[in-house]
């Protein structure tokens, strides 16, 4: 792919403000004050995707609120990694019917990785006739020019073609309030793991100019933003795509020299890019919190192979054994699936020993999910999910002991943590989080939301830790 042929042009987005504007006076000759909900599920990009909707959107006038009978736009921004994500959206696509007969201008729009999917915009066309707009994430730039098409025409549209994916700066972006934002550093993967529909829907990589990416953060840095995740469906591949040797650990080493009081986070990376050089980067540099989630998925040599992974259980720990050595104290999350179609209990149970090996600050877990188009959709898979049941609940049982013990050490201690927001708990009713990203459960002076705090950990269970601010 030709790097021309993935930057959008300015003029097109310009182009794209112009059917902005049309909008805009559309609902001003009206008289009209629009309101959109915008519902978005899945991965941060896809939180990412949401901000730029909704930046988007307020140029053309709209308010914003989450109530869907209240809106005069819906928006469904979705996921197509997991099963349950997708009956979800299907569930609120239905109950949207009676929304959108009580109002009956009312335009619902289904987005994101789902709407790329063919099988899917083709059951939305044929049996959810009250969804008005479809487009994938490949035309998420052009949702002005989608979006008046559905105005002007009073027709269904949608934008699905199957496209490699495009780059596109100047989108405008509503970000919530606070101090924590995502910044979108590559698009797309190449990685093709067998398991996983987001090569097809999001197409292949392709990584925004650094100096884009570093005016940015720049700009969030100034306006107050504290903690910073770049994002990537595979991070850490970020530049390969672009001339010369330009990659991830010296995009971070830039970003470093950026001055200011935050901390700068990644994900998601892939083993096979994990290098030396980028854990050498993250141990030299101070913005660059000490904190890695490195999926492994499973821990079982055949079970890799056939998931695509391109590694083998002893390649994941030496990478792992490196970062440990180069950054002591570093907090380690991960990915891991169990029931990988053929996977019997032996090689299941890998996986459980690299869990103990390692000991994980925390994991994500999940019981496989097929997903239609993908390679392992049509592999033979004959063990009961009641098998895999089992086999899960022994890795739940010993990470969640690995996680309690982590976070009991931490009792006692002094951390700098980020408070960023209030608790649902009345007995610690702050909410912050330490540079590695475990939540703290805090007592002090809301005055502290928004900024660095000290605070002693005073107990902790296996999700979280407790701690009372400390004042100078």
């Amino acid at each position: 792919m030709e790097r021309k042929d993935v930057l959008i042009a300015l003029a097109d987005i310009a182009r794209q403000r112009s059917f902005t504007e049309r909008i805009r006076a559309m609902f001003a000759a009206r008289q009209a004050h629009p309101a959109a909900c915008v519902d978005t599920f899945g991965c941060q990009q896809n939180v990412a995707d949401g901000q730029k909707l909704m930046g988007m959107l307020r140029e053309m006038g709209f308010s914003f609120t989450q109530e869907p009978k209240e809106a005069d736009l819906v928006i469904l921004n979705t996921c197509a990694v997991r099963e349950h994500a997708e009956q979800r959206v299907f569930g609120n696509l239905g109950a949207l019917t009676h929304t959108k007969k009580e109002n009956p201008e009312q335009v619902i729009c289904l987005c994101g990785c789902m709407a790329q999917e063919e099988r899917v915009a083709r059951r939305v066309k044929e049996s959810y006739r009250h969804v008005d707009l479809v487009f994938g994430p490949h035309a998420l730039w052009k949702f002005p020019e989608l979006l008046w098409q559905v105005y002007e025409s009073h027709k269904r549209v949608f934008s699905v073609a199957d496209e490699h994916g495009s780059i596109a700066e100047g989108i405008p972006t509503v970000r919530e309030a606070g101090v924590k934002a995502w910044v979108s550093i590559m698009y797309g993967c190449n990685n093709f793991c067998s398991y996983c529909i987001v090569p097809y829907v999001r197409g292949r990589e392709r990584s925004r100019e650094k100096d884009a990416v570093l005016a940015e953060v720049r700009e969030l840095v100034e306006s107050g933003y504290k903690d910073i995740t770049l994002l990537g469906q595979n991070v850490n591949s970020y530049g390969n795509d672009l001339d010369g040797e330009y990659d991830f650990a010296d995009l971070l080493s830039d970003i470093d020299c950026i001055p200011g009081d935050y901390l700068i986070r990644f994900m998601s990376s892939h083993p096979k890019d994990a290098t030396h050089k980028l854990f050498d980067t993250m141990a030299r540099c101070g913005h660059v919190a000490k904190q890695l989630h490195l999926p492994f998925q499973s821990g079982n040599d055949r079970v890799l192979r056939e998931m695509n992974r391109r590694y083998t259980r002893a390649q994941y720990l030496e990478e792992i054994h490196y970062a440990k050595a180069k950054m002591p104290g570093l907090v380690l999350t991960s990915d891991v699936i169990i029931g990988f179609p053929g996977e019997t209990e032996a090689e299941a149970m890998d996986t459980v020993s690299l869990v103990d090996e390692v000991g994980f600050d925390a994991l994500f877990t999940f019981i496989y999910s097929p997903r239609p188009g993908t390679k392992a959709a049509a592999l033979p898979d004959p063990v009961p999910r009641s098998e895999k049941q089992k086999w899960f609940d022994q890795l739940l049982e010993v990470q969640n002991a690995k996680s309690a013990a982590a976070h009991a050490a931490y009792v006692g201690r002094m951390e700098r943590v980020l408070v960023d927001g209030e608790s649902d708990d009345p007995d610690w009713p702050l909410s912050s989080r330490t540079e590695g990203n475990r939540l703290v459960r805090l007592k002090g002076d809301k005055a502290l939301i928004g900024r660095f705090a000290n605070v002693r950990i005073t107990d902790s269970n296996t999700w979280a830790l407790y701690g009372e601010a400390v004042t100078e």
